[in-house]
């Protein structure tokens, strides 16, 4: 009998996350993705700031995610990372699991 995947998985994204970062966390966390298969990634984001590289780099986590049947959901995200969101219209398409910041 073949292991069913984890429904979920969680991944911790540690901050400042600078520009030229970004090519290498994507491809981390897309190998994570395929390796596991879950549904949910759980993204822990409490000490990445509230900026515009950090919301590039969340949009193309989910991205990514959605590429493999896989939804990102933020864990930890702070106030201001989840109004930055908002303002970028981004709330929907990057959910959070909590309200903590």
């Amino acid at each position: 009998m073949a292991a069913r995947p984890p429904s979920s998985i969680l991944l911790v994204i540690r901050g400042p996350i600078a520009r030229s970062d970004l090519p290498g966390l994507c491809e981390r966390v897309c190998a994570a993705l395929t390796a596991a298969a879950p549904a949910v990634a759980r993204c822990d984001v409490r000490t990445v700031p509230a900026d515009a590289v950090t919301a590039d780099a969340l949009c193309r986590l989910q991205l990514a995610a959605r590429r493999t049947g896989c939804e990102v959901r933020l864990l930890g995200a702070s106030r201001e990372l989840r109004e930055l969101l908002d303002l970028m219209g981004l709330r929907d398409v990057l959910p959070a699991d909590d309200d903590a910041g």
